[in-house]
């Protein structure tokens, strides 16, 4: 039996069963994630759209919002794409170098929406704790900064993982039970002694999560305190609508990540659908939650496709 697996290390290819979970299915599944799919699309797009050309979007607040929808752009696309072609052309392989592609843009994403959802939650924090100092605190050189700092924290941990993803041994069998390449899924095929590797998985996720969590829980105590203190029902009321929204993204996000993440790597039969739920229902969801509890988005992107329209006309 080691004779096998030694002769099977370093595979080239994997199958991915997640596919074939609902095979009766594959046309509707695709025709829906297609859908949803090109939802996302538009639905980020026109808010990064909006931002950029209205006025009334320029400040700090829409700047994370535009980059938020980015993100899940992006986010999306590294999976769904391949998923819808997977069942367009009932093939669902993936080369190791693929994979390990697919795995780096997955957390290079997630990481930075992560590290992106506390920024806000900061920026909130400065709204409606320091009203006074936010345009001096918050300007744009700041909100460039801060940017760059997600991008650069999440390409780190993306490297880390994919670094100690390429010390594992794959010696069969190449069967990869969810829709995509992800750490959990790769590592239970692994006959290499991931004990070291699973811990450092685990720390390097569980550090960022740790962190950001630390500075949401900051922000929103302060937050609350001070809107409990308000005497301005108005103000109180936009305070709250603004950081209800956000506090819903952050737990549709943050709660499946704990989930799949900050765990050893053991399968469970809700990993794919959890998956999925953030992978692409939460690119979906994320501009429907901002635009549909935020007036001055809907006022902006009414405006923005009113003058579209009346150009084209």
């Amino acid at each position: 039996m080691k004779m096998n697996v030694t002769h099977q290390h370093n595979m080239e290819e994997f199958t991915l069963l997640g596919l074939d979970t609902f095979p009766r299915l594959s046309i509707v599944l695709f025709i829906l994630l297609f859908l949803v799919y090109i939802l996302i699309l538009l639905g980020n797009l026109l808010i990064i759209v909006t931002v950029h050309f209205e006025a009334r979007l320029h400040s700090a607040m829409y700047y994370f919002l535009s980059k938020l929808s980015l993100v899940d752009l992006c986010y999306a696309s590294v999976t769904v794409p391949k998923m819808l072609v997977d069942f367009l052309l009932q093939k669902n392989t993936i080369s190791l170098n693929s994979c390990i592609t697919q795995l780096f843009f997955l957390h290079f994403f997630a990481g930075t929406e992560c590290i992106l959802l506390t920024v806000m939650a900061y920026d909130r924090y400065v709204a409606i704790c320091n009203p006074l100092r936010y345009s001096s605190i918050m300007k744009r050189t700041t909100c460039h900064l801060l940017e760059a700092v997600c991008w650069a924290v999440s390409f780190f941990h993306s490297i880390i993982q994919i670094i100690l993803t390429c010390q594992l041994k794959f010696c069969g069998p190449n069967r990869i039970d969810h829709f995509f390449c992800d750490i959990h899924p790769l590592s239970v095929l692994s006959c290499s002694d991931i004990f070291i590797i699973e811990i450092v998985f685990v720390a390097n996720s569980g550090m960022i999560s740790a962190l950001c969590f630390i500075v949401l829980l900051i922000s929103y105590i302060g937050i609350i305190r001070t809107i409990v203190n308000s005497k301005s029902a108005e103000g109180t009321s936009k305070a709250f609508s603004t950081c209800a929204s956000h506090l819903i993204v952050v737990t549709l996000f943050f709660g499946p990540c704990v989930f799949i993440y900050l765990r050893p790597s053991v399968s469970y039969a809700a990993d794919k659908m959890v998956s999925i739920f953030y992978t692409v229902l939460t690119p979906l969801l994320n501009p429907i939650i901002y635009t549909l509890r935020n007036k001055e988005v809907k006022a902006a992107i009414k405006s923005f496709l009113g003058k579209r329209l009346c150009k084209r006309s």
